[in-house]
């Protein structure tokens, strides 16, 4: 019986603003799939470039090397367009300049939907976040409301208010789903596989297709489907 009810899906477009190359394949790139699909448009933001992300690789390396890895991540579910702000890896910090960074974008892009990654101190499953999650999910969601404001950050742009939701990823505290069964979940199963050299640094994550099959699988019992990514949304304009 499901448990949570599906994000609504009458926008058209999305901007996923995460902290380093892989965060939105863990999950959120099968909806990402999904709303492609169906014509929207999303766009990527990256806070970072992962340059720290590979303790064999020395950053200067292993930067690029992600970048072009999410590149090709992103082409799998249909997304075109992946920014990165350059910000330190590993040393992001929460504050103005993070802040205004993403409100730019949203200024010129005007998404309706932004997505982005968990920041609380645990993510669902009670494993412990990392600091760079915490500082860009906190700061995409102020975001969302600095962009409508034409006083705060005026160098950015013109205000766009119209963001209706933030949806985290990997949250503890879900309250909405996607049903991302069958081709969207082999989507973002391809999408998690182009992350390669990365994921050869991880001796102990299993390989992405048993991974994300166990997770998505599990998640979609929570809106009745055979597979689900799950969100805590922000509902910015409630009905």
């Amino acid at each position: 019986m499901a448990e949570l009810p599906e994000l609504p899906e009458d926008w058209d477009r999305c901007l996923a603003v995460v902290a380093h190359p892989d965060d939105i394949e863990y999950g959120a790139a099968a909806a990402i799939a999904r709303w492609t699909a169906q014509g929207k448009t999303v766009t990527y933001l990256l806070a970072t470039r992962g340059e720290a992300g590979i303790d064999s690789v020395p950053p200067a390396e292993a930067g690029p090397m992600r970048e072009e890895e999410q590149r090709a991540a992103a082409r799998e579910v249909g997304v075109d367009e992946v920014l990165f702000l350059d910000h330190p890896d590993g040393v992001v910090e929460y504050g103005p300049a993070l802040r205004r960074d993403i409100v730019r974008v949203i200024r010129r892009l005007r998404p309706e939907v932004i997505v982005t990654g968990p920041f609380a101190l645990r993510m669902t499953g009670g494993l412990v976040n990392q600091a760079d999650h915490r500082a860009v999910g906190l700061a995409a969601l102020d975001a969302a409301t600095d962009a409508g404001n034409r006083w705060i950050f005026p160098e950015a742009g013109e205000p766009w208010d119209g963001v209706r939701y933030v949806c985290v990823s990997g949250s503890a505290d879900e309250t909405h789903g996607v049903d991302v069964s069958g081709e969207p979940l082999e989507r973002g199963i391809a999408a998690l596989e182009a992350h390669a050299a990365y994921l050869e640094g991880l001796a102990d994550m299993p390989p992405a297709r048993p991974i994300l099959t166990q997770w998505l699988g599990q998640a979609g019992a929570a809106i009745g489907a055979e597979a689900a990514v799950l969100f805590e949304v922000f509902d910015r304009k409630p009905r």
